[in-house]
């Protein structure tokens, strides 16, 4: 007794790939939609030159939607954008969850931490972690770099940019302290 195999349906990669240009023109149409839409929310004073504070914005609302419609209209005409040559990428690789479970945590400690010691050792905190997560080594280095990385960016939002960060355990010291 002999069987005939049946073909097995197997799914169209053009088709998936259709569908995923598809999606990315709309979100960005969409994306543009809301940029104009809050653009319009934005009070202008009366004291504003004739450009106003709501150009900029219009104007990437408008590019947006008209880069999401240009792909949309070129995915109907069956143009794809070209797929990534992943020459040192292993596509079959399993995500290591492990890794993004380690780096969320980091993330969620920065958000936690920034209201109770502050920005720099938050920051320091987060960087550190993300670095050594991903791999960096010696543990020494990464802290050092971390630490100069987080007092760096503080002093350049205090002193340089005037914008003040939680300075935490650092509240009072000069440069610091915004």
């Amino acid at each position: 007794m002999t069987s005939v195999d049946s073909p097995t349906p197997t799914a169209d990669p053009v088709r998936g790939r259709q569908i995923e240009e598809y999606v990315f023109g709309g979100l960005i149409v969409v994306l543009g939609i809301f940029t104009l839409v809050e653009a319009g929310t934005i009070k202008v004073p009366a004291s504003a030159s004739s450009i106003g504070p709501r150009a900029f914005p219009y104007a990437v609302g408008v590019l947006l939607v008209a880069t999401g419609l240009a792909a949309v209209v070129a995915t109907v005409r069956g143009k794809f954008g070209e797929q990534e040559d992943a020459e040192d990428v292993d596509a079959d690789a399993r995500t290591d969850w492990l890794t993004v479970v380690k780096l969320l945590a980091f993330l969620v400690a920065h958000l936690v931490l920034i209201d109770l010691v502050g920005w720099p050792v938050a920051a320091m905190l987060l960087f550190a972690g993300a670095a050594w997560t991903l791999g960096a080594r010696p543990w020494w280095k990464v802290l050092l770099i971390a630490v100069v990385l987080s007092l760096v960016i503080q002093v350049a939002f205090a002193s340089g940019l005037g914008l003040s960060l939680p300075a935490g355990i650092f509240e009072g010291v000069p440069l610091l302290d915004g």
